[in-house]
């Protein structure tokens, strides 16, 4: 930090387990990666490419290149998966993973029905290639999921082999962990995390209230993802109440 101030939480250091953040490049240029890696590189975890994006990205292996260039690993996000698999092309996919040198991948069914069964045996078969991302719910705002069934599908994805499960929010942040108009569904987070350990879930938080709601709640090294470039310093300072919205939360401290 440039600084010093008091009663500023302890955040942990990478490379992390938890205060991981997931930033989504939904179509940065190298410039664009570049500048923001010169600015916020140090709270980069990993990156995502959103969903389909690789399939139609310009010099897709110079940005990747890039980003391994500065220790930060890259995955194709899960809808891509789920675009290999309804065409069934799985083994294309895991070509895809090998031809890039991919180390991660995001395993999901929030735009597909997928036995969840069968999901499983995927996250397995990945899990001997890449470390995997392996994401709960559905990107239907009609579609609810009780809250036993996200901890049983959760359970069950990270016993497969899952590094860690991801709960849904899509890139606008309404749907799955969220109502329609973005707020958390809090009763859904509080029952999840009486069986699954908070360090093995990475929250889709990308509006700033949801990101100090998770804040509040799990502290400054919670997992948040779907992070937009422009906001990692800021998602920075919330978690080290530096912004008025946390800015009492950890004056005790």
């Amino acid at each position: 930090m440039n600084y010093t101030l008091k009663s500023i939480p302890e955040r942990t250091a990478k490379p992390r387990e938890t205060g991981y953040t997931m930033v989504m490049d939904k179509g940065l240029s190298i410039r664009q990666a570049e500048d923001m890696i010169s600015t916020c590189g140090d709270f980069v975890d990993i990156v995502k490419l959103g969903w389909g994006t690789s399939f139609v990205t310009s010099n897709l292996n110079e940005k990747l290149d890039f980003y391994r260039s500065c220790g930060i690993p890259v995955y194709f996000g899960g809808t891509l998966f789920e675009a290999f698999i309804v065409r069934n092309q799985f083994d294309d996919y895991r070509k895809v993973l090998d031809k890039y040198q991919l180390k991660y991948c995001e395993v999901s069914d929030g735009s597909i029905t997928l036995d969840h069964k069968k999901k499983c045996e995927y996250i397995s078969m990945l899990a001997d290639q890449v470390t995997v991302l392996s994401e709960v719910g559905s990107k239907d705002a009609e579609k609810i999921i009780p809250p036993y069934q996200w901890i049983e599908l959760m359970q069950k994805e990270l016993d497969a082999g899952a590094w860690k499960v991801i709960g849904e929010a899509r890139e606008s942040g309404n749907v799955g962990l969220f109502r329609s108009s973005g707020e958390v569904r809090s009763g859904l987070v509080q029952e999840i995390l009486t069986k699954i350990p908070t360090e093995k879930i990475i929250w889709e938080a990308p509006q700033k209230a949801q990101q100090v709601w998770f804040i509040k709640l799990l502290g400054s090294n919670v997992n948040l993802g779907n992070i937009s470039p422009n906001e990692v310093i800021p998602l920075e300072t919330i978690r080290l109440g530096l912004r008025g919205d946390t800015f009492d939360h950890f004056l005790d401290l």
